[in-house]
């Protein structure tokens, strides 16, 4: 069965828009200019600059007198009540499942927050896995976040799995450079933005989810991938290139000259490779199948359920209630204490590669977004 994964935030969800949002409340509880909202929009960068660097710059723009610990409670809270998921993506996601396609979320950021988003906006029924940055411990563009990822959706990331895999995403460095690194086909949201990078591409540009999944599910002539780029835990191996079909018009290639993108050392814990573990029977995900998912980080419980959660999550347990997510395990609370961190389910151990020097013009790792 062919594998789609998505991007969380600004791919299945509009991340900035609710920021905005949540802008616009934080200036006009505190009668604060209401233009204000650019600057803070653009400090935000997306989400990738750490909110105690947002929240702290906002504290002394305004001389405000509140704690950072309650500024970001205030944040989590309210960008938490403003997040939804569009109603065409959920439709998107259903076409792509009646065609028989696996689905599943890779997300760098903080587990908490990731985790209460899926809960919120009803993805959890829609997906077969999910995995994110903080509690695999790596990010995209590691080759191994997507394995993982593989595996939570029931897919075995070995033989031509990679040649049935296609990675949507907004932000470049991590999504189109990972998916280009584990050697998937890619399809880059633009949002109205030009390409930027030389030295990689994706195998198709699109204005939103939608569009990606149909330009997917029409994509029978698109290229193969080049062989998988697998990069180890201190340096990379590359696979040789192999010749291509001719593509159609309205795909792009991805460059044969992709550069390399740093990737952090990961030091997996010591756990049994993940293809000899029993899975076990597979609990259902949603609310109505009883998973218990994290509370907020911060506030140490769940914020009020608003309309579009509730809308969005009615609709994806009446169109997915029979999907069977393989990531419930580490969805639940450890202990039943509300904050505490879930052990992850086992991860594959990265096998060991031989030193090798660093290029000059390596860059660094893509951040996870903070929020």
């Amino acid at each position: 069965m062919p594998l789609l994964l998505l991007d969380l935030d600004n791919t299945l969800l509009p991340r900035d828009a609710a920021f905005r949002a949540w802008a616009q409340d934080f200036l006009l509880e505190r009668a604060l200019p209401p233009a204000d909202v650019e600057w803070l929009a653009t400090i935000d960068g997306g989400g990738y600059v750490p909110r105690s660097t947002v929240l702290s710059a906002a504290r002394r723009r305004y001389g405000l007198d509140e704690s950072l610990d309650r500024l970001l409670a205030h944040y989590r809270r309210g960008i938490n009540a403003h997040i939804h998921c569009p109603a065409r993506n959920l439709d998107a996601l259903r076409v792509a499942r009646a065609a028989g396609w696996t689905l599943g979320i890779v997300s760098n950021g903080g587990t908490g927050a990731q985790l209460e988003k899926i809960r919120r906006t009803g993805l959890g029924p829609m997906v077969d896995g999910w995995v994110i940055s903080e509690e695999a411990d790596c990010l995209k563009p590691d080759p191994l976040i997507f394995e993982i990822a593989a595996r939570r959706c029931g897919v075995a990331p070995t033989g031509d799995w990679a040649t049935h895999t296609w990675m949507v995403g907004d932000h470049a460095p991590a999504d189109i450079a990972g998916a280009e690194l584990a050697g998937l086909r890619s399809v880059w949201l633009h949002h109205g933005r030009p390409w930027a990078e030389p030295g990689y591409r994706p195998t198709l540009k699109a204005a939103g989810l939608p569009e990606a999944v149909g330009q997917v599910l029409a994509a029978r002539s698109a290229p193969s991938p080049r062989p998988a780029v697998r990069v180890g835990a201190t340096g990379a191996r590359r696979g040789s290139f192999a010749s291509r079909p001719a593509m159609s018009p309205s795909v792009e290639s991805p460059s044969l000259a992709s550069r390399s993108v740093a990737n952090r050392s990961v030091e997996n814990r010591s756990v049994a490779s993940a293809a000899a573990v029993e899975p076990g029977p597979t609990a259902q995900s949603g609310a109505h199948h009883g998973v218990q998912f994290l509370p907020s980080a911060l506030d140490g419980g769940h914020a009020p359920s608003v309309a579009h959660a509730a809308d969005d999550a009615s609709a994806a347990a009446a169109a997915g209630s029979a999907v069977r997510n393989r990531s419930d395990g580490f969805a639940r609370r450890t202990g039943g204490r509300p904050g505490t961190t879930p052990l992850p389910v086992p991860l594959p151990v990265r096998p060991a590669s031989p030193p090798s020097p660093s290029a000059p013009d390596t860059p660094a790792p893509s951040p996870a977004r903070a929020g």
